[in-house]
């Protein structure tokens, strides 16, 4: 593929981030590094917007219990947006990330804090795509996917024991 046929097939698949800070959390990748891991993460054709909310722990538990029942924060919710029929709007959804959750779980799991920002970016923009690991052939399709754009970016198996 040519140069020039590649940056005009990059164009063809851009992803917009509406990045929207709620957190008193002072660590946190920034938006340069959120774009690239959800354009990274976005397998559809043409352009698409996601709004990504990065929130506290109260915010998040609250979500979390009204959309899935759960009364704890949670590292990443994802909401895909459906347009009303006959009206087509790019927006894809809205990913919502726990900066102390995020925080933490790296922490507890020894992870690099950036790798597992990354693997959460990713994995709440396959879920806003429709992937999910309800199954295990669901989880088995979804985390080989996730293994695999990390590893783009240059980042390891996050399912690898360490």
């Amino acid at each position: 593929m040519s140069d020039a046929m590649s940056h005009e097939a990059a164009e063809t698949k851009r992803l917009t981030l509406d990045l929207q800070l709620a957190t008193r959390a002072e660590e946190f990748p920034g938006e340069h590094q959120l774009q690239a891991w959800a354009q990274t993460a976005w397998l559809g054709e043409g352009e698409t917007e996601v709004t990504l909310r990065v929130v506290d722990e109260e915010e998040s538990r609250q979500l979390n219990r009204e959309y899935r029942g759960r009364d704890k924060p949670t590292n990443v919710l994802s909401f895909p947006f459906e347009a009303p029929a006959g009206i087509p709007v790019s927006l894809l959804g809205d990913l919502v990330i726990c900066a102390n959750v995020l925080t933490r779980e790296a922490n507890e799991q020894h992870k690099d804090p950036l790798a597992h920002w990354a693997h959460m970016v990713i994995h709440g923009m396959l879920h806003l795509q429709g992937y999910d690991h309800q199954t295990a052939g669901e989880a088995q399709a979804m985390e080989s996917l996730e293994v695999q754009l990390l590893s783009r970016l240059g980042f390891p198996d996050p399912y690898e024991p360490l």
